[in-house]
């Protein structure tokens, strides 16, 4: 079946190099993975005709743009060039590749004038901003005025997990409970699901009516816990001031898209589908951060399970048809 990919990174060489170079992401092995991988757009579209990939939507992974705490101007040039790189790609492969841009956040300066360089000059069709950014989620007031912006520029946020970091004083800690055990394995599904409760419980959803927001991975670990983060959610907010269910329901079900990117199938997808429906799934393979082959059969194993549980017509529909509508194209 044909399809689109929201969630597909690229790597541009300078920006491999650099993290090599500067040993970013811990020797060339991000979030304890073994490596940044290669990327290139020659092979990137090769596995689309294989997968029957419509287009693909380019975005930095983890570590994304703001490489060194304390450091945005090097955030800053990070960010730009991996931008320019993406920009250009998108326009020498303008049938394949569509691109979210990067954020030098927390750097909230930065981060403004990026929103417009990028919608402006670049043609990005949204933003990828990290579940955590040096440890400060997405819901903290001191990025309020960046989600205002994207609101008001009406556009796309992508949510893409990092290593947790916790702040203490002026200290940055990254969490590994599990030494050996690489983030993406779990900790990445509990960092989405703190910054799902961050944006949600922060009032962030509801105070930017302009932005679409994309989650990853099935929605993670938020589904089974929501209940749980609604009935507490006075003890975050004040008596009160709450959150209810239902409240998260809603939002979710008209705010909020979800990729399916990883192993949706047969278990983690039902959790998901107790919050939102059918409307709100996308596909995403998560190349080249999943290998070819790895992603290919993915691909099958998505294929079946949407087949057998939606029918061929809604399974089309999440594969192609609702990223068109998140995109703004019209359906065909």
């Amino acid at each position: 079946m044909e399809r689109i990919d929201v969630h597909a990174h690229c790597v541009p060489p300078s920006y491999r190099e650099y993290c090599l170079q500067n040993d970013f992401a811990g020797k060339g092995h991000p979030d304890g993975m073994p490596a940044i991988p290669e990327w290139n757009a020659a092979a990137h579209i090769e596995l689309m005709k294989t997968l029957n990939i419509r287009k693909s939507v380019l975005s930095m992974s983890s570590p994304a743009t703001h490489l060194t705490p304390g450091d945005d101007q090097e955030g800053r040039s990070v960010t730009r060039r991996a931008n320019n790189d993406m920009s250009q790609i998108c326009a020498d492969h303008p049938d394949r590749f569509l691109f979210f841009a990067s954020l030098p956040l927390p750097d909230v300066e930065g981060s403004l004038a990026e929103i417009d360089y990028a919608l402006d000059h670049l043609g990005a069709v949204g933003f990828q901003i990290l579940t955590n950014s040096h440890g400060v989620y997405p819901g903290d007031a001191r990025f309020n005025r960046v989600f205002d912006k994207l609101s008001e520029r009406k556009t796309i946020v992508f949510f893409h997990p990092t290593t947790c970091h916790i702040q203490a004083n002026t200290s940055l800690t990254k969490v590994t409970p599990l030494p050996g055990v690489p983030a993406p394995v779990m900790e990445f599904m509990f960092d989405s699901t703190r910054a799902l409760m961050s944006l949600l419980t922060s009032g962030t959803v509801e105070r930017c009516p302009g932005i679409k927001f994309l989650a990853c991975h099935c929605g993670a670990t938020f589904p089974p816990i929501m209940e749980r983060i609604a009935e507490f959610s006075p003890i975050l907010l004040g008596p009160g001031n709450g959150i209810s269910g239902e409240k998260i329901k809603q939002l979710l079900q008209s705010r909020f898209y979800f990729d399916l990117a990883g192993v949706p199938f047969p278990d983690q997808i039902h959790g998901l589908l107790r919050l939102v429906d059918s409307s709100r799934l996308l596909y995403g393979s998560d190349y080249p951060y999943t290998p070819a082959a790895l992603a290919g059969s993915l691909a099958q194993r998505m294929d079946s399970g949407l087949e057998a549980h939606f029918g061929s017509e809604t399974a089309q529909a999440i594969l192609l048809e609702n990223a068109r509508t998140m995109l703004g194209e019209p359906r065909v």
